[in-house]
């Protein structure tokens, strides 16, 4: 197809990405060498060099493959942001296994699925979140549990300080007793890194096609659905952001480049700028838990930092922190926003705070965090989510799966290196085109330039006496009144127009009236628009990652 939109890219930016002939055991060994003695990762203050991630991680191999598992075997990762995640990650997949990377939240029941689903043998977990596991373990195919304290990897004098701190201070290792399980066997992680440092590696035949991981959709509308994401899949997909990256300019000589990595490696987002991170010698600071603002602030005070992506809620929390303005914001070069929309008032505030403009771009856990981005050489935030990065095409199709013209509203579909050939376990036939495109789901259009306009999710759409609307419009207009907090919108049934909006909103202003903010809606807002419906909320549901959960309140309206 004519990629128009790469006439538009920035200086320096290759219109085209050829296949990369390198499966990721390739690309670890590379870069682990290449920046050896570079810091790669710190968490709560312990910090660790790409050799020495280098050497834990074929200690971990060699034990997996002691196991004596099959050859592409599950193998769960159920785990926050802490040293030991990365390590086990390589681990594994230099072992010759295949990923799952588990939601550490997940209830029983949504781990007992994806453990059975992705038929996982082996589980590495973290001891506070051994609850969940405790009433499923012998309703699922896992052999071997190796359970990790939080300290494990935070040296012996600290790491035993926040062990026990957790435990009996903090109260955060709920009781669990995995002994009930006759079919598996439990290992300490630090038995692990002990008997794998005197076991022999041996290193696999993996293709750059071979299945690297079965990743997990956030599953909001049901249960999650499993991706299959081969080898080449991630390593292009780090390929494609590196390449979009090209103008930031930034050398060697110029110092290390530091990512906070505030949102969970489960997530897709981070997992792929993680390793974005790894294939440029980045130094990645960990942040365990985001929703704690205040240490994540302290945080930032105490660390040099030049890249910071997050999701809309997680920039709009920082920036109500009362310290965070005064943070110093002279090395921090790139905020990228993704996951879920980025809304212009938090953007136009971001800039304000930091003097760094919001980089909006998008993808799906389908495409390994990879789709559109607006180019980094943009000074103001364009409320699209870009033009298409190298190696992606994008079309804009209607119900019948007719590509529409240039400014046509339809659904996104996307085809590229980058994109999953399927689901795990599932009929596949229905979310591709004859083509090849992946239909996302997404709604929107592209402009004459390339950039798209991602207006909301397909089934999130409200349709009000026969006109659409688009809930992220609205809630970007409620967003600029200044006594607003945060807020979301829903469709409700409504007999005289079909649906009708409702607002939910999040206010520290008692003042705040909901006929206030009507009247408001009505000068910024169509009628159709407009919410006929206004309730005022403490909090806003949201998931792990911090995604407004659109169907919770959607639950909640119908049950009022």
């Amino acid at each position: 197809m004519n990629k128009f939109w790469t006439e538009k890219y920035p200086e320096g930016v290759a219109k085209e990405l050829p296949y990369v002939d390198q499966s990721l055991n390739d690309f670890f060994d590379d870069v682990l060498v290449k920046f050896a003695p570079r810091k790669f990762m710190t968490n709560m203050g312990v910090s660790y060099t790409y050799q020495q991630v280098d050497q834990i991680a074929t200690s971990i191999a060699a034990w997996i493959q002691n196991l004596g598992l099959p050859a592409g075997s599950s193998v769960g990762v159920m785990m926050p942001n802490v040293n030991q995640y990365l390590p086990i990650v390589i681990g594994t997949l230099r072992a010759g296994m295949v990923l799952t990377l588990i939601n550490p939240l997940y209830t029983s029941r949504e781990l007992k699925h994806q453990l059975n689903d992705a038929d996982a043998k082996l589980l590495f977990i973290l001891e506070p979140f051994c609850h969940s596991l405790d009433p499923i373990i012998d309703k699922t195919p896992v052999e071997t549990v190796v359970v990790s304290a939080i300290g494990d990897m935070l040296g012996t004098a600290k790491g035993t300080v926040v062990n026990l701190a957790a435990k009996y201070i903090k109260k955060a290792v709920p009781k669990y007793d995995l002994s009930g399980c006759t079919n598996c066997t439990e290992v300490s992680f630090k038995t692990v890194l002990q008997k794998g440092g005197q076991l022999r590696y041996t290193r696999p035949e993996i293709k750059p096609d071979d299945l690297a991981m079965i990743q997990y959709t956030g599953g909001t509308t049901g249960m999650a659905k499993g991706i299959l994401i081969s080898h080449h899949n991630v390593v292009y997909g780090t390929k494609q952001y590196s390449e979009w990256f090209k103008p930031l300019k930034y050398t060697d000589n110029d110092g290390q480049l530091t990512s906070v990595i505030a949102l969970p490696m489960y997530h897709i987002f981070a997992f792929i700028i993680s390793l974005l991170g790894l294939r440029t010698g980045q130094h990645l600071l960990l942040v365990t838990n985001p929703r704690d603002i205040n240490a994540f602030v302290k945080l930032l005070a105490k660390e040099e930092f030049h890249l910071l992506p997050a999701v809309n809620t997680l920039f709009q929390a920082l920036l109500n922190h009362p310290k965070f303005k005064d943070l110093d914001f002279s090395n921090l070069k790139l905020s990228l926003a993704g996951g879920m929309a980025a809304t212009p008032e938090m953007a136009r505030k971001w800039l304000d705070t930091t003097g760094v403009t919001i980089i909006e771009g998008w993808g799906m856990s389908e495409t390994l965090g990879v789709g559109t981005a607006n180019p980094l050489t943009n000074k103001n935030f364009t409320g699209t989510i870009g033009m298409p990065v190298p190696g992606v095409e994008i079309v804009i199709l209607d119900d019948d799966e007719n590509k529409l013209e240039i400014g046509e509203v339809g659904e996104i579909a996307i085809k590229g290196m980058n994109v999953i050939k399927g689901y795990h376990n599932l009929d596949n036939s229905k979310f591709f085109t004859e083509d090849g495109y992946l239909k996302t789901g997404d709604v929107g259009s592209i402009d004459a330039e390339g950039y798209v306009k991602l207006l909301d999710r397909k089934k999130d759409m409200i349709i009000v006496s026969g006109f659409n609307v688009y809930p992220n419009e609205v809630e970007g207009v409620v967003e600029m009144h200044p006594k607003v907090k945060e807020c979301s919108v829903v469709g409700v049934d409504d007999e005289q127009q079909g649906q009708a909006v409702k607002l939910y909103v999040v206010t520290d202003d008692k003042s705040l009236k909901k006929e206030e903010l009507i009247e408001f809606c009505k000068k910024n807002l169509s009628g159709y628009k407009c919410p006929r419906h206004v309730e005022f909320i403490d909090e806003l549901p949201k998931s792990t990652v911090g995604k407004i959960l659109r169907h919770e309140l959607r639950k909640q309206a119908a049950e009022a």
